[in-house]
């Protein structure tokens, strides 16, 4: 109901400004002016109108950025994510400076130099050091974004620690499972063609460094420790993205992708953050992989350091697995 009273308000506003207009044009007629000539009285009613849509505009710029921050991106979760938001926030003033002095420069200029019967305009064909200033100075400022950029890059990029819990996300149409390498911190072989319902990632059983591994069906991450996240997939190209993490990288079938990452927030701090009992960190599929490419989200925990050797040890591998699916049943 608000909604249809505000479009009313709307409509007759603009019947009311069409009726003024009509109004004004009418009284131009019966005083003989023509109003094709543009006088003293436009130049100065113009200029005011347009430092009104500047502020205006500056405004609402204001009003929208306060009102809908919370939108914009949450707490990063990861450690590389706070390097990766300060070049974006660096970015954002650098782009917000130059809008906002830009725009005064053109309003400014719009209004102080109208039309003037008494003074002829200047014929300026160049100005080389102008010329070097506005091509020189935009040019530093985007090759030290740049070399501040690849140097964020390299870093995130860097090779993991030798000791960094290796963590494999295996994708396939339309859901994402789990394996960890166990205490040896090490994936056993999987191979495509050992692929069976009770073996979704193809383990190879004859491999003693993948008995120990631990197959699960939710993301487990430790706050403060490295970890390498190796990725895979069954059927087509999918993309395992981590939103609060700031990681996204594809999953492509027959290699191995991976990325390095360092969690730095446990679900449980999150939650503080957020104000939301109910908050969870989730892992999606950012490919159009599918009809039911919107199913693929997987639940991600991130625990303290103790939290998640406790998890661990509760978990059964996959030699454990493997036992007690050979038992007899009774």
């Amino acid at each position: 109901m608000m909604t249809l009273l505000i479009l009313a308000i709307l409509v007759l506003l603009i019947i009311a400004i069409a009726r003024i207009v009509r109004i004004v044009e009418l009284a131009n007629e019966l005083s003989g002016e023509d109003d094709s000539v543009i006088n003293e009285s436009d130049n100065k009613f113009n200029g005011r109108m347009l430092f009104f849509i500047m502020f205006a505009t500056f405004g609402y710029f204001g009003w929208v950025t306060m009102k809908y921050k919370q939108f914009l991106l949450p707490e990063s979760a990861s450690v590389h994510g706070l390097a990766t938001d300060r070049m974006l926030w660096i970015t954002f003033a650098i782009i917000i400076a130059v809008f906002v002095v830009t725009q005064i420069l053109l309003f400014t200029f719009a209004f102080k130099y109208s039309h003037d019967k008494s003074r002829r305009g200047l014929f300026y064909p160049d100005d080389h050091k102008l010329e070097i200033l506005w091509t020189a100075l935009p040019t530093i400022v985007l090759i030290t974004l740049v070399g501040y950029g690849l140097m964020v890059w390299n870093k995130i990029t860097a090779p993991a620690p030798k000791d960094a819990v290796v963590i494999e996300l295996y994708g396939k149409q339309f859901d994402w499972t789990v394996r960890y390498g166990g205490k040896d911190n090490n994936l056993g072989k999987s191979n495509f063609r050992l692929i069976t319902d009770n073996n979704v990632v193809g383990i190879d059983y004859t491999d003693e460094k993948g008995k120990d591994d631990i197959i699960v069906k939710e993301l487990h991450l430790p706050v403060g420790k490295d970890v390498l996240l190796v990725l895979h997939s069954r059927d087509v190209i999918h993309s395992a993205y981590l939103p609060h993490f700031r990681t996204q990288m594809n999953c492509v079938p027959g290699m191995s992708t991976q990325f390095h990452l360092v969690p730095r927030l446990t679900t449980a701090a999150m939650r503080l953050i957020t104000k939301n009992d109910k908050f969870d960190y989730v892992l999606l599929c950012n490919k159009v992989c599918g009809v039911a490419h919107y199913n693929m989200a997987l639940k991600v925990i991130c625990d303290s350091p103790e939290e998640y050797a406790a998890w661990m040890k509760s978990q059964k591998t996959v030699a454990e697995s493997m036992s007690q699916a050979a038992e007899p049943a009774m």
